[in-house]
């Protein structure tokens, strides 16, 4: 399998964040743990924070991207199968799934709910799988978890076919001043303390307090964007729902 490496310097989705870890290369290790121990209550952390609505946004979101039945998709950091079990129905086959993570405990989870997928472990930026293999890849909020944009999407655009599609939802910093201070509020204070109640003795409260980190500490959509570009993605695109959800999309 060929490996392409873009043009550009690395891109980090965010700064260091040295009150989680010191280094940008103690980053994978920080964030492979973390998931690892919260891979148990994710489901349920993640009905707390979308209020139920997350099944519905994301098929729709796939369905909008161009997700057909028949396509062959890739979902990278699969998680607990949240993007990839909506996949699934609308491709209307699991074996033509396949869910790629760094996280063991993740993927244990994701095992229980989406049999017939491929899972297998693995990072972003270094994908185990043919050129040109997948008809559609996405990426449910976790962008902001790899290490170089610039690589990771070099990777999507190789396992891709010519024309496949990349969609990466994510979420962003509102640009009103009100909506901030709601987002903020939400995501760094109520959400981490329903995760404590919901999960109590695990680190749920802080899997939430670092994806807020993450998501204020985000490059802009345009940075994004760019990269896409760079790593040879066309007709690069990010709509916006309620200031805060993010679809990017792009053919390779």
């Amino acid at each position: 399998m060929t490996r392409t490496t873009p043009d550009t310097d690395a891109v980090a989705p965010h700064p260091v964040l040295a009150h989680r870890y010191g280094r940008a290369e103690e980053r994978e290790g920080f964030v492979r743990s973390l998931f690892d121990e919260t891979a148990p209550h994710y489901d349920r952390i993640d009905r707390v924070f979308s209020l139920g609505t997350g099944p519905g946004y994301r098929r729709r979101a796939l369905r909008e991207a161009g997700l057909r039945p028949g396509m062959r998709v890739l979902d990278v950091a699969v998680g607990t199968g949240l993007v990839a079990r909506q996949a699934v129905a609308i491709t209307g086959d699991p074996a033509l799934v396949t869910g790629l993570d760094p996280s063991e405990g993740m993927l244990a989870e994701a095992r229980k709910s989406l049999p017939g997928v491929t899972l297998v472990q693995g990072r972003a930026e270094r994908i185990p799988l043919p050129d040109g293999s997948m008809d559609f890849l996405s990426m449910g909020y976790a962008l902001r978890h790899v290490a170089d944009l610039g690589a990771a999407f070099a990777e999507y655009r190789r396992v891709l076919r010519p024309g496949g599609t990349v969609l990466l939802l994510e979420i962003g910093r509102p640009e009103s001043r009100l909506a901030r201070m709601v987002e903020r509020f939400y995501m760094g204070a109520v959400i981490p303390a329903l995760c404590r109640i919901a999960a109590p003795r695990h680190r749920s409260g802080e899997l939430m307090r670092y994806y807020w980190e993450t998501i204020e500490a985000c490059v802009p959509a345009e940075t994004i964007l760019g990269a896409l570009g760079a790593a040879g993605f066309r007709d690069a695109a990010c709509a916006t729902e309620l200031e805060v959800f993010r679809a990017y999309t792009a053919r390779a």
